[in-house]
């Protein structure tokens, strides 16, 4: 508290230029590399999107954790899994654990310099008791689901063979918002969160969790909206259609959220950060139908598909916008960059004894300088005998997941032809209205620049019968320049062997820092048969070293 108010103090003494920015984070659920338009496809519409894209910074070297789980604990802390014990699969419905409660996670850390911070959709870091849930994490508001998934109409999840309903508002059931489709239900929250915002009273931290593009349960995996699949008829296969539907709905929320900025006056004072938390999962993969092309590998694998993130950042502030930055970051980063953006150095002081792994790119973004970050984890998982690492252009790949089943190449590459990108409806989609009406949109040649720039091309990249060039994890570690070979196509291990020597090296030193996975078998007493068919915070209730 008393560090709290001297920061205050500090700020006023100081003085801000324009005042605190509002911070909209904007999490998509397993959304492909190929899946967005700003990333050179032209088969699924996301004029929103690509509007914040190509007015602002596309992030062209950003990186991701494989998996849902880990990804958001690293957003939230700043510290790589396996630092935190979130390093393997993902926090199932009825485990007893969550997100250690000794860390102190971003709404906190904002809060601590004036911000009100709510969340809008999926949590997926612990429920099991109540203190793990976002109202006792530095959130005022939630309307969403503390599981991994769930249908997008009956608000339910299926794992393991247990069905119970998860749909929040706060930590009371919300049975109200039965048959509202979880995008709008995100949205709306999202919009009347906004709308109610007092900006004299402080800034905005708002936390848009999607479940877009997550498939739902196995009885509907593809729950996309009949309109929005009509509109979508030049997509010949019906799944995709339906994937891409999805993608639409979510990319329809993006704009009516940035409508209800401009309408609340909050819109030229915000920093909007539009995210995927892993890879999308390719056809066949979760029932779900994303494409990574032309990248390797899928959603939970080590691969450039499977961390390598479609992700941009829209501010006011930045200079030199919009372009593609090729500053290194990773979603472990954003925490002390939005501290800096909303406080400046004075608010890193608060970083200073937490031991952290991410680190700020602020600077970096705002004035278009080299990121401080020359390495990237992408992850450890000693359970499954996994583990990737990124020096510089070079990246070490040491084992893999699933027996190297998801390896290979995926599509569909889709239309990615450049004349058949819709310019129009980026002009005309909300966020593109928005953008025009604060004259930051760029001119129609501008954006196809900037869209080509962004645009990842391998020339010997093919779908599933790309060859190895001799590389399989699974026998021996790979080595693969990324900068010259984004599709991970050569192997590299044998003509650079004192690479490869010094990177081992190096993963073996970040390993011995990490903590034991805290994976946990479900808990029977977690089951939602127990709890009137509802996933529920069973530990507050039960003494779960008793057996049933």
């Amino acid at each position: 508290m008393q560090f709290q108010l001297r920061l205050h103090l500090c700020l006023l003494l100081i003085g801000y230029a324009i005042a605190q920015p509002h911070i909209i984070f904007i999490l998509a659920d397993d959304l492909g590399f190929n899946d967005v338009g700003f990333r050179g496809s032209a088969q699924i519409p996301t004029p929103n999107i690509d509007a914040l894209a190509y007015s602002g910074l596309i992030l062209n070297r950003y990186y991701v954790n494989p998996i849902c789980t880990p990804s958001r604990s690293a957003l939230m802390t700043a510290k790589y899994p396996i630092h935190t014990g979130m390093q393997h699969t993902v926090l199932y419905a009825a485990e007893p654990r969550g997100l250690p409660l000794n860390l102190k996670i971003l709404p906190q850390y904002l809060n601590d310099l004036g911000y009100t911070s709510h969340i809008a959709g999926k949590w997926h870091l612990g429920h099991w008791k109540r203190v793990y849930t976002p109202l006792y994490r530095g959130f005022s508001s939630h309307v969403g689901y503390w599981s991994g998934h769930q249908d997008y109409s009956d608000h339910s999840a299926v794992e393991h063979g247990q069905w119970g309903l998860d749909m929040r508002n706060g930590t009371e059931l919300a049975y109200d918002l039965h048959g509202q489709y979880t995008t709008d239900v995100i949205t709306q929250h999202s919009l009347n969160v906004i709308a109610k915002h007092n900006s004299t009273k402080g800034p905005l931290f708002l936390y848009v969790a999607h479940a877009a593009v997550h498939s739902g349960n196995p009885y509907n995996p593809l729950p996309a909206k009949d309109d929005i699949v009509r509109r979508l008829g030049t997509i010949q296969d019906y799944k995709r259609r339906k994937y891409a539907a999805l993608v639409t709905a979510m990319d329809d929320s993006v704009g009516r959220i940035v409508e209800q900025l401009r309408k609340s006056r909050m819109l030229e004072n915000s920093i909007i950060i539009f995210s995927t938390d892993n890879g999308g999962a390719a056809e066949g993969f979760n029932s779900n139908f994303a494409s990574n092309y032309p990248l390797r590998g899928v959603k939970n694998t080590l691969w450039e598909g499977g961390v390598r993130g479609a992700g941009l950042v829209w501010s006011a502030q930045l200079s030199n916008r919009p372009r593609v930055a090729d500053q290194t970051m990773h979603i472990v980063d954003w925490l002390p960059t939005l501290l800096e953006a909303a406080g400046g150095e004075a608010a890193l002081a608060q970083l200073n004894n937490a031991q952290l792994d991410g680190m700020s790119v602020w600077q970096a973004l705002l004035k278009n300088e080299v990121s401080p970050r020359k390495s990237v984890l992408h992850n450890i998982d000693d359970v499954w005998g996994s583990a990737a690492l990124s020096v510089g252009d070079w990246k070490l790949v040491k084992g893999t997941n699933y027996n190297g089943s998801w390896d290979g190449w995926y599509g569909p590459a889709g239309t990615r032809n450049p004349r058949d990108y819709d310019w129009y409806l980026v002009a005309k989609s909300p966020t593109g209205q928005a953008l025009q009406q604060l004259k930051v949109l760029p001119k129609t040649a501008d954006m196809m620049r900037a869209r080509e720039a962004a645009n990842v091309i391998c020339k010997d990249a093919k779908l599933k019968d790309a060859p190895n060039i001799s590389c399989n994890p699974l026998k021996a570690p790979c080595l693969f320049n990324i900068r010259e070979d984004p599709c991970e196509q050569r192997n590299q291990a044998d003509v650079f062997p004192k690479v490869l020597e010094l990177m081992l090296k190096e993963l073996q030193l970040i390993n011995s820092t990490a903590v034991p996975p805290s994976n946990k078998p479900d808990d029977p007493l977690g089951y939602p048969r127990f709890w009137n068919y509802t996933w529920t915070n069973f530990g507050d209730y039960v003494d779960t070293n008793d057996c049933i």
